[in-house]
C-alpha cells in the first residue's frame, strides 16, 4: 500500500470570544457548524458530498457538544446527510488530534477530502450532578463545573498527579527557573503581536465572523495593556510567592476552527492550490502534573519523523496554555530560533477554546507557510493530564 500526500486546502476560524462574552449566546454545535460550512463555501468547485468525513475536537462533551458534535455540525452547517461525522477527545489537543486523524484516514486511502477541526464553549460549559449512589439521599449533591480541569476524580489517582492546571505552570516555573517578569514579559509580547497583526490584516484571510455575534475579531487581546498593568495582577494559584497570574495564562474562550484536507485528486476536484502539505506528527506523555512540558518529546518525534530540525522550521505554533509553560518549553529547545515561534500572538492573547485551538494552531501555520510561499511549519499543544502533540507541515 503506498501512502498518499495529504494537503491543507484551506483553513477558517471564529474570532475568539472571552468567557461570557461575545460568543456565549452560540451554541457550541452552531460554532462548528459555521466554521464546516464557511470552509465548505470558500470551495465552491468542490461538491459537499464528496466530503468522506468531518473530524471534530471537542475537549467538554458535557453539554450542547454531546452526542457527536461533529455529525451536528453537519447536519446543521446543510451538508448532506450522506456525509458523516466524528468527534475526537484529547483534551486541549483534540482539535489537533482531529486534523492528524483525517490527514492519517487519506494517507491510508481511506478517504480522499475530509473536514478537521475543533469547538469549544468554556462559556456554556455546564454543571453536571452525579447520580446518587441510593435512592432518596438525605444530604447534599455536589455540583461539578465542567469549564476546565479535573473533576469527579478516581480517587486512585496519586495526589500529586491531579493537581490543577496553574499549580502545573507553577512547578514548570520552579523547574525551570521561570520568574514572573520573565512570564509577564511573554504575556506583553503575545498581546503586542496579535495586536500587530490584526492591525495589519494579517488575520482577515481565516478568520469568518459568526453572523449576528457582533465580534470580528479575538475578544482577548489587549493591545494597551502594559508590564506595569501586568504587574499588579495578583497570583492566581500560589497566594504565596507564586508567578502565574491570570495575566500570564491563556484565558476562558469559546470558537471552533476548521481545515480542509485532500489528497492528489481531491485537490484536482477543488480547483485550487493547497495551503501546506502535511509531513508527520508526534503524540508523547509524561508526568501529569508536568503537562505543560509535554510537547517537549513530541516536537522533538515529529521533527525526526518529517527528517527535519529545529533550524528548518519557519513558523512555529506553540500554544500558550501558561507563560511558563511555553518558556519551560522554549528552554529545552536551545537550538530553536525564538523568533519563529508564534509571529501573530498566541493563545494568552487570542485565547485557548479547548478542543478548537489545535486545528487553529494548524490552520495559522498553513495559512502563515502559503503567505511565505515556502517553508517548514509546526503546531504544537501541551495537554492536560501529561500529553504533547505536535505536526510538521511543509509548503
Amino acid at each position: 500500500m503506498s501512502i498518499r500526500d495529504v494537503y491543507i486546502v484551506d483553513a477558517v476560524r471564529t474570532p475568539i470570544g472571552k468567557f461570557g462574552g461575545a460568543l456565549a449566546a452560540v451554541r457550541p454545535d452552531d460554532l462548528a457548524a459555521h466554521v464546516v460550512r464557511a470552509l465548505v463555501d470558500r470551495t465552491p468547485d468542490l461538491d459537499p458530498a464528496r466530503v468522506d468525513d468531518v473530524y471534530f475536537g471537542d475537549a467538554n462533551g458535557a453539554g450542547e457538544d454531546n452526542r457527536d458534535v461533529a455529525r451536528m455540525a453537519v447536519l446543521l452547517a446543510g451538508l448532506p446527510v450522506t456525509v458523516p461525522g466524528v468527534t475526537v477527545n484529547r483534551l486541549c489537543g483534540s482539535g489537533l488530534e482531529a486534523v492528524i486523524q483525517a490527514a492519517r484516514a487519506i494517507a491510508l486511502g481511506d478517504a480522499s477530502v475530509a473536514v478537521a477541526g475543533g469547538v469549544e464553549s468554556m462559556s456554556r460549559a455546564p454543571w453536571v450532578l452525579q447520580k446518587p449512589e441510593r435512592a432518596f439521599p438525605a444530604g447534599h449533591q455536589q455540583l461539578h463545573s465542567t469549564t476546565l480541569g479535573w473533576r469527579m476524580t478516581n480517587p486512585r489517582m496519586p495526589a500529586e498527579w491531579t493537581v490543577s492546571l496553574g499549580e502545573g505552570a507553577e512547578l514548570v516555573a520552579d523547574r525551570h527557573g521561570i520568574g514572573r517578569d520573565a512570564q509577564d514579559a511573554f504575556a506583553l509580547d503575545s498581546h503586542r503581536k496579535a495586536a500587530e497583526a490584526w492591525a495589519k490584516g494579517l488575520y482577515d484571510g481565516e478568520v469568518v465572523p459568526y453572523p449576528g455575534a457582533e465580534l470580528v475579531r479575538d475578544e482577548c487581546v489587549r493591545e494597551n495593556t502594559s508590564l506595569e498593568a501586568l504587574g499588579r495582577l495578583k497570583p492566581a494559584f500560589r497566594p504565596d510567592g507564586g508567578t502565574v497570574t491570570a495575566g500570564n495564562a491563556s484565558p476562558l474562550n469559546d470558537g471552533a476552527a476548521a481545515l480542509l484536507l485532500v489528497d492528489e485528486d481531491g485537490l484536482r476536484e477543488t480547483g485550487r492550490e493547497p495551503l501546506a502539505r502535511i509531513r508527520a506528527s508526534a503524540v508523547t506523555g509524561i508526568e501529569p502534573q508536568l503537562f505543560g512540558l509535554g510537547p517537549v518529546e513530541a516536537v522533538r518525534r515529529a521533527l525526526a519523523k518529517a527528517d527535519r530540525s529545529f533550524a528548518d522550521l519557519t513558523s512555529f505554533e506553540l500554544n500558550e496554555a501558561f507563560a511558563a509553560q511555553a518558556l519551560g518549553c522554549l528552554a529545552e529547545w536551545p537550538e530553536l530560533d525564538p523568533g519563529v515561534v508564534n509571529p501573530r500572538g498566541g493563545a494568552i492573547a487570542l485565547g485557548h477554546p479547548l478542543g478548537a485551538s489545535g486545528a487553529r494552531l494548524a490552520g495559522a501555520v498553513a495559512h502563515q507557510l502559503a503567505a511565505a510561499g515556502s517553508g517548514t511549519g509546526l503546531a504544537a499543544l501541551c495537554i492536560g493530564v501529561g500529553q504533547g502533540l505536535a505536526l510538521v507541515l511543509e509548503r
